[in-house]
């Protein structure tokens, strides 16, 4: 079993994942094979809260230019998580 903070990489903070933070949910970078029982547990230990669901999408890398040379972002999966209600992570209410 790995370590929590091996799943979660980093909170991902955008207007659109700031704009969920009313409904209780809260967006994370996740490493690319883990599933969502792993995620759930490493936040409820990372953070001492309680998840009620995740939801987790794929994103592709893109395909980047520079001049004549090009090359990939790398792929990247993030997890929608959504907390109890009266839940919170404090990591987020500070930014």
């Amino acid at each position: 079993m790995r370590a929590p903070q091996d799943i979660i990489i980093q909170p991902l903070v955008t207007e659109k994942t700031t704009g969920l933070l009313g409904q209780n949910k809260y967006t994370f970078i996740v490493r690319n094979d883990a599933n969502k029982i792993e995620i759930k547990q490493a936040i409820e230990k990372l953070f001492k809260v309680k998840v009620v669901k995740v939801n987790t999408l794929f994103d592709r890398g893109k395909l980047r230019r520079r001049g004549r040379t090009e090359g990939l972002q790398p792929d990247r999966k993030k997890a929608i998580v959504t907390l109890r209600p009266g839940d919170k992570i404090p990591l987020f209410e500070e930014l």
